[in-house]
């Protein structure tokens, strides 16, 4: 089935990139700055001039500026805090890996419709942690554990480490140390286009890089403060090109006006701008929009003016993960939806695999 796709007006030539995230203010713990990696995020604080303080805990900070709890958490979503992982016991990170392996905490977008709105709570700000030796030791227990099996990490289920690695260098740390791990692979997904540091990695394929993407009217709409659809796609092909294991999640599926042309448009954009090296081995992940009364509640006062569509009367409940109930499509929708992009998945992509749909 081929599904004709509208050509809309062309973006704006020539657009200003999207830049790297620069904090506004930063935190450290004392313990922090003993590790080489603390040092040098100091130095680059200042080099850059941003305002420092110092910090008890990465999981305490306080008195963030700011006159109403909206502008706080505006200013803690561009605040940087810098500490020591103390948790070395790693959660599991299904469907997407075994274990979410820990490196960053908080994300610089404001996507509308994010998990990290209530998984964070009151913590909106972005840790990352010096003590990566640490968090690579405890994997290498993990892979030894589970041998012969092969055990996969997941590195963005609180974070986008894509955004901070100008910042950290950890997703290179992680990249190397896997690349020699025979029964370990990584993944992790990205908004953003930053992927340079990355290119010339030794990664011996063990490492699934994976774009976000969406239809336009959801990238529009919900994802303030991350890279344009264009910028990923590019950034998609410079890492297809030098090896790694390629990935898309369409996420979050969002049933809207015109959704068909929209993701089908999407597929289409995707098959024109590739490099042909990326049929072969490419994954799809597909994750339905879902909200939780608490999520509902937090995102409406974030986000007060956004149009995200969160009607509990439109919608199926489903038990979840952690203990609240969630709201997904009702079951001809998600089928819809499912079925529909498959096809445009396959149609474009017919030596691709699609991981799940949830």
């Amino acid at each position: 089935m081929t599904t004709a796709v509208t050509e809309r007006p062309s973006a704006k030539k020539h657009r200003k990139p999207t830049g790297l995230f620069i904090p506004e203010l930063v935190f450290f713990e004392p313990e922090a700055l003993k590790y080489p990696k603390g040092e040098r995020i100091m130095e680059w604080v200042k080099a850059q001039n941003i305002p420092y303080r110092m910090t008890t805990s990465h999981n305490r900070i306080t008195n963030l500026p700011g006159e109403t709890e909206l502008e706080q958490y505006k200013i803690a979503k561009r605040t940087l805090v810098v500490g020591i992982r103390k948790t070395l016991t790693f959660d599991q990170s299904k469907p997407s890996a075994d274990y979410a392996i820990p490196i960053a905490t908080g994300c610089m977008g404001h996507c509308h419709y994010c998990y990290l709105q209530t998984t964070l709570g009151a913590k909106p700000y972005i840790r990352v942690y010096v003590n990566t030796g640490d968090v690579i030791d405890a994997a290498k227990k993990y892979i030894e554990e589970r041998a012969p099996e092969i055990t996969s990490f997941e590195a963005a289920c609180t974070s986008d480490p894509l955004g901070l690695e100008h910042i950290t260098g950890s997703l290179a740390e992680l990249i190397t140390f896997i690349a020699d791990e025979p029964l370990g692979r990584l993944r992790f997904v990205t908004k953003y286009q930053h992927v340079e540091p990355l290119l010339h990695l030794k990664h011996n394929g063990h490492t699934r890089i994976r774009f976000s993407v969406n239809a336009d009217y959801v990238i529009r709409n919900f994802e303030p403060a991350t890279a344009r659809f264009e910028e990923r796609i590019e950034a998609a092909g410079q890492i297809a090109r030098a090896g790694y294991s390629l990935g898309f999640i369409i996420a979050p599926i969002i049933w809207h006006e015109g959704w068909q042309e929209g993701y089908a448009e999407l597929l289409a954009k995707l098959a024109q701008t590739l490099p042909p090296e990326t049929g072969k081995g490419l994954t799809f992940e597909m994750i339905q929009h879902r909200f939780t009364k608490t999520a509902k509640t937090v995102i409406e006062k974030r986000y007060p003016k956004s149009k995200l569509e969160m009607d509990i009367e439109k919608r199926k409940k489903k038990w979840g993960r952690w203990g609240q109930h969630k709201y997904v499509y009702p079951d001809e929708q998600q089928t819809a939806l499912r079925e529909f992009i498959t096809e445009r998945i396959f149609e474009h992509f017919p030596e691709a695999g699609i991981d799940y749909f949830t």
